[in-house]
């Protein structure tokens, strides 16, 4: 095989632009391959295991028209991100760029085009995000996590691969985790922050709708802010329920496995990990997200038979209650779900997107 090279990755800091960055440095990684990673200061939530060896941080500013009067400031940030970018690529050298969307892996990709270093963006959603649709006219590339991507540029088309969305290695360990025995029901319940607050004050309503025969059995372990710990916390006690509680779990993988069903929100990175563990989820999509690209992430693991889309506007406690007790009641079905998850999820999508990474630097290998 060719030499290793340095490889850098740019993604906004959210969970979701950097956990499958993350994947992909982690396959790079084990390929012998330096990582460089290009993004902003959110990264000191989500980034602290990224397997970088240096971490950067470059300014970047949305460019949206809600706030005409921000624009020329905003304009005049990125531009000072292009010229960071481009400094830190010339003094980098890397074989290659991947951008995983947000607005911080604008200035890394636009430098990189005018430096002629190949690149490439991979879109985590099912509608393609703002950024990426800019991007994927400058880039040499664009990976998709779906077969179909919705608002991805006519002239970008002849670029496109289908590689999925990749998995940290956290997830992949949890691949194909056997389904638990029916000997209590256990129950896992996280969105994120918006999520969180949102199933922190749902959740003890549905439970409140059940009987106590209905309660009985279930074990339920739910993401919860912190500042609603303690109102979540004694609304669950007051209900007899049998309930793990934290602001943010370390190995979210491992609960997924053990869970029988999951009710979440449906941001791709959650999408993926589901398929490649194989769970079933009830998804209540983020609403008001821009161009609905969790909607469409839900609707498309619905399709393939693992999950329930059941949006935001229309729930009600009561008749949640009674859907959850139903699905509970339906062993076999569960257990359907959770192959079809499998069968939606990519469990290669690192090992395939580090191939495209690989081919678009000129790195054969043996």
């Amino acid at each position: 095989m060719e030499r290793a090279g340095i490889f850098v990755l740019a993604a906004g800091g959210t969970g979701g632009h950097l956990f499958p960055a993350q994947a992909l440095a982690e396959e790079l990684t084990r390929r012998g391959h330096a990582i460089h990673l290009m993004t902003d200061e959110r990264v000191r939530d989500y980034g602290k295991s990224f397997p970088a060896v240096e971490t950067h941080i470059v300014p970047s500013a949305t460019l949206s028209l809600s706030k005409p009067w921000a624009v020329p400031g905003r304009a005049l940030r990125l531009y000072g991100g292009y010229r960071a970018a481009r400094a830190i690529l010339k003094r980098v050298k890397p074989r290659a760029v991947i951008g995983f969307g947000g607005y911080p892996s604008f200035p890394p990709i636009l430098a990189a085009s005018r430096l002629k270093i190949p690149s490439c963006v991979h879109d985590q959603n099912a509608v393609m995000g703002r950024a990426n649709r800019v991007l994927a006219r400058w880039a040499d590339a664009v990976a998709s996590s779906f077969p179909e991507l919705m608002g991805l540029p006519p002239e970008a088309r002849g670029k496109l691969t289908i590689t999925g969305n990749p998995v940290r290695d956290i997830a992949l360990r949890q691949q194909a985790a056997p389904y638990p025995p029916f000997d209590r029901f256990n129950l896992l319940v996280f969105g994120g922050s918006q999520g969180a607050q949102f199933f922190g004050t749902f959740m003890p309503e549905v439970f409140a709708a059940m009987s106590a025969g209905e309660r009985a059995g279930i074990k339920l372990t739910q993401q919860v802010r912190a500042e609603n710990m303690d109102s979540v916390g004694q609304a669950y006690r007051a209900l007899g329920l049998d309930c793990e509680l934290s602001p943010f779990f370390t190995d979210m993988p491992k609960h997924i496995a053990e869970s029988h069903l999951v009710v979440c929100r449906s941001g791709a990175s959650t999408v993926a990990e589901l398929g490649v563990i194989g769970r079933p989820a009830v998804m209540v999509p983020l609403p008001h997200a821009l161009d609905n690209d969790q909607l469409r992430n839900a609707e498309s693991f619905a399709a393939a038979g693992a999950g329930w889309v059941q949006p935001q506007a229309g729930l009600e406690p009561k008749a949640f209650a009674q859907f959850l007790t139903s699905l509970r009641s339906q062993q076999p079905q569960l257990q359907q779900a959770a192959a079809a998850a499998l069968g939606h999820g990519r469990p290669d999508a690192a090992r395939r997107l580090a191939d495209l990474a690989e081919r678009l630097a000129g790195i054969q290998r043996a």
